[in-house]
């Protein structure tokens, strides 16, 4: 059985720790949940950490203010070491601190959301310092995706493979009719993009924005 270690961060719980807890977990402001937080704007079940294979995922339980992950507001998401999930005004960072500078390890060093010295033993894991302003970088996300972009995934029919292919296909395309006639100024060093090749790229947002929907909302 998975178990999970989950800090609080900020807030009116700021500073407790929640150790080695099997999953699933939920977090909401009543009692029967495995934490408790004491926040208004938590709903009674607010959400649930789960597994499902190797991975585990958070699924938000149709709070009334939403989940965020890295400031992002998600229904499902696969959770990783480091990852800042918001609650209401509570903001907690999932893994110890040993698991986020392992997970960091891996990754290339120009990440600049966690200050880590002397990396590679264990005694300096222990030690890793998470900045003041680490959850209101609003490109955090962005940046750790960058650094360790997510898995396609696994164990998909023949008949959901090729959806999933269409759909990334789609939106190659798109991208790439944008990439192939934008003007790029050398000597102003920026790229230039006319109103219609605009209009693609938000096209392009908002539908990927209808698929996070879908996928998250199946019915």
């Amino acid at each position: 059985m998975s178990t999970i270690t989950l800090r609080v961060l900020d807030g009116a719980d700021r500073g407790k720790l929640f150790e080695n807890i099997e999953v699933p977990v939920t977090i909401g402001r009543e009692e029967g949940n495995t934490i408790q937080l004491n926040d208004e704007r938590i709903s009674r079940f607010h959400l649930k950490i789960q597994q499902d294979h190797d991975d585990l995922v958070l699924t938000d339980l149709e709070s009334t203010n939403g989940s965020k992950v890295n400031n992002e507001e998600v229904q499902l998401r696969i959770l990783r070491h480091g990852d800042l999930i918001t609650v209401g005004r509570s903001t907690l960072i999932f893994g110890t601190r040993v698991e986020i500078n392992e997970r960091l390890e891996r990754l290339s060093s120009g990440g600049r959301a966690v200050d880590v010295s002397e990396a590679g033993s264990k005694a300096s894991a222990e030690k890793l310092a998470v900045k003041d302003d680490w959850q209101d970088d609003p490109n955090y996300q962005l940046a750790l995706l960058d650094l360790d972009p997510p898995k396609l995934p696994e164990r998909l029919s023949p008949g959901q493979a090729a959806q999933l292919s269409e759909v990334v296909e789609f939106l190659h395309m798109h991208m790439r009719s944008v990439v192939s006639d934008v003007q790029v100024d050398h000597r102003q060093k920026r790229v230039v993009l006319t109103s219609k090749q605009w209009q693609k790229v938000l096209d392009a947002q908002a539908r990927l924005a209808e698929y996070l929907r879908k996928i998250s909302n199946p019915q």
